[in-house]
């Protein structure tokens, strides 16, 4: 049993890195207006899909043919769940990638808004690849500080539409609207990152656990050298 439930860890782990690496080059691609890269990240879709499908198999495999203990339960429904929400960070870069080709060879934000975008995928990167990390130690601590980083994107998400609604912007409606709905992208990206640590506190506990205020990205990522580029 536990060897099989490894296995099923491993697999979300994978798919936290491969999500990670798709927002990280959307990103990229984003600022860079890099169409190639962009249709890049679209095609990793289909191993998105793959992966998917193989981890939902495996935990429906583990539940249909043991009777788990009551933890070893909790890390197969949790795992389920987990894996929806890294299909949702995997499409919602590719949401960002098909805005840069939609607007390709044109930047889809204007300058203004750039180094709010980059910070914002910085943390994007950042909560996915933690978020993988908790759910393979099963650290609940950490995926409680992860629940906390996510206000700073909540705060970057914010300030990108006071730019937008200021009365000097002068890109146009159509910039303004790419930049809202890229900056959703991104805010939904981490809400899922957060919903996947989640599932950590609840396997350690058996409850949600609510999240540690007063921690800011910065600061983890300081204290725990992130690795974020």
């Amino acid at each position: 049993m536990h060897e099989r439930i490894d296995r099923l860890v491993a697999r979300l782990l994978r798919t936290s890195r491969l999500v990670a690496d798709m927002m990280d080059r959307a990103g990229t691609a984003l600022v860079e207006a890099d169409g190639e890269l962009a249709r890049e990240v679209i095609a990793d879709g289909a191993t998105l899909e793959r992966a998917k499908v193989e981890a939902e198999g495996h935990a429906h495999a583990i539940l249909a043919s043991q009777s788990p203990v009551a933890t070893d339960q909790r890390v197969v429904l949790a795992a389920i769940h987990a894996v929806g929400d890294l299909d949702r960070m995997g499409r919602l870069a590719i949401h960002v990638a098909e805005a840069v080709q939609r607007r390709y060879p044109a930047r889809v934000v204007p300058q203004v808004l750039v180094p709010r975008f980059v910070e914002m995928g910085r943390i994007a990167v950042w909560l996915a690849v933690m978020a993988g990390q908790a759910v393979q130690s099963r650290d609940a601590v950490l995926a409680r500080t992860l629940i906390s980083v996510d206000d700073d994107m909540d705060d970057l998400h914010r300030t990108v539409f006071t730019v937008i609604d200021y009365q000097n912007w002068a890109h146009g409606t159509a910039k303004a609207v790419d930049a809202a709905l890229l900056s959703r992208y991104y805010e939904r990206f981490a809400d899922h990152a957060v919903s996947l640590a989640k599932q950590t506190t609840f396997v350690v506990t058996g409850a949600r656990g609510p999240a540690s205020p007063g921690t800011s990205f910065r600061a983890v990522a300081c204290r725990r050298g992130s690795g974020v580029r």
